[in-house]
């Protein structure tokens, strides 16, 4: 107890946990829409996209300010979805490739302007390249307000379209026919998957983002088959992942926090396809042994 106490009362440690945990929730919650459009990919091509729009940020102003940053990264991951609309319309591309082109030259850009960025005369003191894996144990309380403010935002969004985005997931030819563009519907939720990704940044960084949007709905898809419950238990799962990785990362010296919380992440998605009463691996071998076709009979047959 004394030592939860301690944990507790440490500036750094309350800092770190709450900008993970906000950042899992956030992230479970719009990587639900993006998982059952087949778009889980898309978290990874935008947050490969924000990085040159870090870099520019920095080079146009000359400061690390933190609303800064993210505004660039904002604004360039909305311009890679963009291309990516394009791409897929205009070509006869498929979307992952689509996916894959927009990834390699966005990233491939901040790269390069990472590379500029270390030749400026305060490229040394930048720190931008926290940016590619996270740097959570850098983050402040100003960061974390900035964080929070966007995670509220993308899900009061996310509860007020609430019913558009589950018809653009299950059935979008039934939305267009009831009215509701597609087109717009899609760009409303790529924008809240911008706005997931560039609070997550900072914590888990460029090429770890794709788990967060992922993984959080892929357990929670597991466990039910009712997108309330599905929305609900991946905001849990994340903020999990995020409290329970940023703990064990804060326990020993020089542990990075975003790939700890990315595997622990990992092992509430194993755990889930293992043993989610729904569509669990084990559960579902359980049931069929009974049925023709199934590896011998269950024990109440």
């Amino acid at each position: 107890m004394e030592g939860l106490l301690a944990l507790a009362s440490d500036y750094t440690v309350r800092t770190v946990v709450l900008g993970s945990a906000v950042l899992g929730v956030v992230s479970g919650v719009l990587g639900c829409f993006a998982v059952l459009r087949r778009q889980g990919l898309l978290g990874d091509a935008l947050a490969h996209a924000a990085l040159p729009g870090i870099c520019l940020a920095f080079l146009l102003t000359d400061t690390k300010t933190t609303p800064v940053l993210l505004l660039g990264a904002g604004v360039s991951a909305w311009l890679g979805a963009l291309l990516l609309l394009e791409i897929s319309r205009q070509t006869r591309l498929g979307e992952d490739a689509a996916l894959a082109i927009v990834l390699a030259v966005f990233f491939g850009v901040g790269l390069v302007l990472l590379t500029v960025i270390n030749r400026h005369r305060a490229g040394n003191q930048a720190g931008l390249d926290r940016y590619l894996f996270g740097q959570a144990a850098t983050l402040v309380a100003e960061q974390v307000v900035v964080m929070g403010v966007l995670a509220l935002v993308a899900l009061l969004a996310t509860a007020l379209l609430a019913k558009e985005l589950k018809l653009l997931c299950f059935d979008p030819d039934f939305a267009a026919s009831l009215g509701f563009g597609t087109r717009p519907l899609s760009a409303a939720l790529t924008t809240l998957l911008v706005v997931a990704i560039i609070i997550g940044l900072q914590t888990v960084g460029v090429v770890l983002m794709a788990a967060m949007v992922v993984g959080p709905a892929a357990a929670a898809r597991q466990w039910t088959d009712r997108l309330s419950v599905m929305i609900g238990l991946a905001a849990l799962f994340g903020a999990l992942a995020g409290v329970g990785g940023a703990l064990l990362s804060l326990s020993g010296p020089r542990i990075p926090t975003g790939p700890v919380i990315v595997l622990v992440l990992t092992g509430i998605v194993l755990v889930s396809l293992f043993v989610a009463p729904a569509r669990g691996l084990v559960p579902t071998w359980w049931r069929t042994r009974g049925r023709p076709g199934g590896r011998g009979r269950a024990r109440w047959a």
